[in-house]
């Protein structure tokens, strides 16, 4: 069994109400504020000769009132898998995330944290689609001369029609010393089976590459990423670089930057960052302030915050600022 709560109060300037236009400032109780409360429950089994069979049963949970949150808005709606590993490497089936979501989380500067980064980019553009796949079927290789690689192939599962709902992601990462450069694609059809609420089968294609590179207690990432989502217009480039900074063992500092432009729209643009800081009271619990600010240009309206707070999920045009203290703890 494992775990983690966050909780925190946010502060932003601006909120988008329902006809797209500012709601007013907010200041009020948010869950997840840096990291999505969770819980769950795992296991291995040692089958011999260096094969071992594993599965993993993982929910998201909002403190804030005891209900569903950053999940497909299942029970077990973040991952719920059946696999094997070995030197083969590993293969899983079931609810997983994907390649391409995976390699966007290791080359976000700020640890795709629900307040100012690259997630909520994510989140606007496609919802849920890409991190949680359901009816998915993934093989990873292991480390091979610093290379590694990853696919995933998800079943849409509507009869008569194989295109409808199907999703295909794969991944490589070469690591050499502090240096690791990563790419992934994403292919994805709407419709299918699978009806969650968010949605989690937007169709759209997504593509990235980027670097990170270690030097001491400083890390520095950057990475170019486009998403192109079906039937809507929406054909972003994201532009996205940041540094961590371990400043001692107890404080950890970060920020990042991250620039949005429709290719098929050039008047809508946004441009986001954010800066935080981490104290580790132990190796389990963390107080941790951030502040993040966004510029939102033509049909952007891009949030600073994905917690329970629904109207921080989304910004109106113009600059919106935000800041956030919170919590997190590890069980």
């Amino acid at each position: 069994l494992y775990g983690l709560v966050d909780g925190g109060v946010l502060y932003l300037s601006k909120t988008q109400n329902s006809t797209g236009g500012n709601g007013g400032k907010l200041f009020g109780f948010t869950d997840s504020g840096q990291v999505p409360s969770q819980f769950g429950v795992r296991g291995t089994e040692d089958l011999g000769g260096g094969l071992s069979a594993e599965f993993k049963l993982e929910s998201g949970i909002s403190i804030a009132n005891g209900g569903f949150n950053d999940s497909n808005g299942n029970f077990f709606g973040r991952q719920a898998y059946v696999g094997l590993a070995g030197a083969f490497g590993e293969v899983k089936a079931g609810l997983q995330f994907s390649p391409f979501f995976n390699t966007l989380f290791a080359l976000d500067p700020v640890g795709m944290s629900n307040f100012g980064s690259g997630l909520l980019i994510y989140a606007n553009n496609i919802a849920t689609t890409g991190a949680f796949n359901s009816n998915a079927l993934s093989y990873t290789s292991p480390l091979i001369a610093g290379l590694r690689g990853s696919v995933m192939f998800a079943l849409g599962g509507e009869a008569g029609n194989f295109s409808a709902g199907r999703q295909y992601s794969a991944g490589l990462s070469y690591q050499w010393g502090g240096l690791s450069v990563d790419a992934a694609f994403y292919d994805g059809n709407p419709g299918g089976t699978v009806q969650t609420v968010p949605p989690s089968t937007v169709g759209f294609e997504g593509r990235m590459i980027g670097a990170a590179y270690t030097f001491g207690s400083l890390t520095a990432k950057a990475s170019f990423t486009n998403i192109k989502v079906m039937g809507n217009g929406m054909n972003n480039n994201v532009y996205a670089g940041g540094l961590d900074y371990a400043l001692t063992p107890a404080v950890d500092l970060n920020g990042g930057v991250w620039y949005v432009s429709n290719r098929d729209d050039t008047s809508s643009h946004s441009l986001m960052g954010s800066l935080g800081a981490s104290y580790f009271l132990s190796k389990a619990t963390t107080l941790y302030a951030q502040l993040g600010v966004v510029n939102n240009r033509g049909s952007q309206n891009i949030g600073l915050e994905l917690g329970d707070a629904p109207t921080g999920s989304y910004a109106p045009a113009g600059t919106t600022v935000g800041a956030l203290i919170g919590m997190r703890h590890f069980f």
